[in-house]
C-alpha cells in the first residue's frame, strides 16, 4: 500500500508539474499576445500619429501657399494701384502744361492787342494832330 500511495503521490507530483507547465504555457501564450495585440497597437498608433503630423503639415503648406497667392494679389493690386495713380499724375502734369502752355499763348495775344491797340491809337493821335495843324494853317 505504502507503494501504491507513493507512486499515487509522484503521479499527482507529475500532474501537478504537467499542470504547472500548461498553466506557465498558457500564461506565457497570454503574455505574448498581449505584447504583440501592444505591439500592434503602438504599430497603428505610430501610423495614425504620422498620418496626423502629415496631414498638419500639408494643411500648413495650404495655408502658406494661400497666403503667399494672397500676398501676391495683393502685390500685384498694389501695383496695379500705383501705376494708375502715376498715370493719373502723368494725366494731371499734362493738362496743367496744356494750361501753362494756352495761359502763356493768350497772354501773347492779350499783349500783342494792347501793342496793336496803343499803336493804332498813336497814329489817330497823329492823325488828330496833324489835322488840327492843317486845319490851323488853313484859317
Amino acid at each position: 500500500m505504502r507503494d501504491r500511495e507513493r507512486l499515487e503521490l509522484l503521479a499527482n507530483i507529475e500532474k501537478m508539474k504537467k499542470e504547472d507547465q500548461a498553466a506557465a504555457q498558457a500564461k506565457r501564450e497570454r503574455v505574448n499576445m498581449l505584447m504583440k495585440q501592444a505591439a500592434e497597437a503602438n504599430a497603428q498608433s505610430l501610423i495614425e500619429k504620422e498620418k496626423r503630423v502629415q496631414e498638419a503639415k500639408e494643411e500648413e503648406m495650404k495655408i502658406i501657399a494661400h497666403q503667399k497667392a494672397k500676398d501676391q494679389r495683393e502685390y500685384e493690386l498694389a501695383l496695379e494701384e500705383q501705376a494708375r495713380k502715376d498715370e493719373k499724375e502723368r494725366e494731371i502734369q499734362r493738362l496743367r502744361e496744356m494750361q501753362e502752355k494756352a495761359a502763356d499763348r493768350q497772354a501773347e495775344i492779350d499783349a500783342l492787342r494792347a501793342k496793336r491797340a496803343y499803336e493804332e491809337e498813336e497814329r489817330n493821335a497823329r492823325l488828330r494832330e496833324k489835322m488840327e495843324q492843317e486845319k490851323r494853317q488853313r484859317i
